[in-house]
């Protein structure tokens, strides 16, 4: 039986970030494919809920090369990200190959092996790009699976149509939380459920000015307080739901029980249903046999490098590998020194 091509490099991942490490790479020589789980472009944002927006201008919300296009509003929907996203591999013609699910990697001599639900591929640089979309964290709680009502990560929420009349706990401080509280709000019965007091930045402040802060302070090494990316954006919807009354945050409860929960001082709250909105765990199940994954799910890292595993980077999981690396516009930086040096890497003979 032949053994599959060997590809210079492959990228697990169709999203952006696999989408800006590939125009990086694109610009070389080498042999590069995309193996993306999903069946369709777009990335993670096809599965974000109908009213999602980008909280950044569509010019202050770009892949490397090519703008995208202005929205209908102000802040691009999730719709329109998506088509932009299509665009954007369809522009540059990357070779992305769909669906295709990788279950296992394994390290062979210099090479790695990827076992996959299309077979196996090889390749002699891996790049693993696949966000945390699909590995959503509901946090362990007493009597949690007692619980008879309703539960939903906010990875599989997609319009507050189903809670009508219902009661509800939005869990989590996030953007999520409150963009999805603002919303719920409306047709349902909520209470609001975060670790401390949400933190919501002013009116007047978006995503550019806000990146543009907290990069200015990462290059200072300003690691104080202020305005960061896990600050509440008030969009058009949270203003909305602030004008309600209905942004009003409690701390957390002690346990479940079958009808809802029960919180600290001992009352007991009927609930018809749970939205998690409490983040997501890297989704690199897939390197298990590398033994490389720590007890966060993360990989030790210098940049985007595994450091304890030589032709493998990471791209786009958040502030581990690269300041603001989980956003369409702070990939770049990242995607650009990860191509640089995966060129270097294979040029060397590695």
């Amino acid at each position: 039986m032949n053994e599959p091509t060997l590809h210079d490099v492959i990228i697990i991942g169709g999203g952006q970030s696999g989408l800006a490490t590939a125009y990086h790479l694109q610009r070389s020589s080498l042999d590069v494919i995309q193996l993306d789980e999903q069946p369709s472009p777009g990335g993670a944002w096809q599965h974000g809920w109908q009213s999602l927006k980008l909280f950044s201008p569509a010019e202050a919300s770009s892949l490397p090369g090519w703008l995208m296009p202005r929205s209908h509003t102000i802040y691009p929907t999730r719709q329109e990200v998506i088509a932009y996203l299509t665009n954007y591999e369809k522009r540059y013609g990357f070779a992305v190959h769909r669906p295709v699910q990788v279950q296992s990697v394994k390290r062979e001599g210099t090479t790695f092996n990827l076992q996959t639900s299309r077979g196996n591929y090889r390749c002699r640089a891996l790049v693993c790009a696949t966000g945390s979309w699909s590995h959503p964290v509901i946090p362990a709680y007493t009597g949690i699976n007692d619980y008879k009502g309703k539960q939903l990560h906010s990875a599989n929420y997609t319009s507050p149509d189903e809670f009508t009349g219902k009661r509800v706990l939005v869990i989590g401080g996030g953007n999520s939380g409150a963009q999805i509280i603002a919303e719920v709000s409306k047709v349902a019965n909520t209470t609001w459920v975060t670790l401390e007091e949400p933190s919501f930045l002013p009116d007047e402040v978006d995503g550019r000015y806000l990146f543009r802060a907290a990069t200015q302070r990462f290059h200072a090494g300003d690691t104080k307080p202020g305005g960061s990316l896990a600050d509440i954006v008030m969009v058009e919807s949270v203003k909305e739901a602030r004008n309600r009354d209905a942004l009003r945050a409690v701390r957390p409860f002690s346990a479940f029980n079958q009808d809802g929960v029960i919180w600290p001082d001992g009352s007991q709250e009927s609930v018809d249903a749970i939205i998690w909105c409490t983040g997501f765990r890297p989704a690199l199940q897939f390197l298990n046999g590398l033994d490389l994954l720590t007890p966060d799910g993360r990989v030790e890292v210098e940049g985007t490098r595994s450091v304890k595993q030589p032709g493998l980077w990471l791209v786009g999981y958040g502030s581990w590998t690269g300041f603001a690396s989980a956003t369409l516009i702070g990939v770049n930086r990242s995607a650009r020194q990860t191509a640089q040096e995966i060129i270097g890497y294979l040029q060397a003979g590695s």
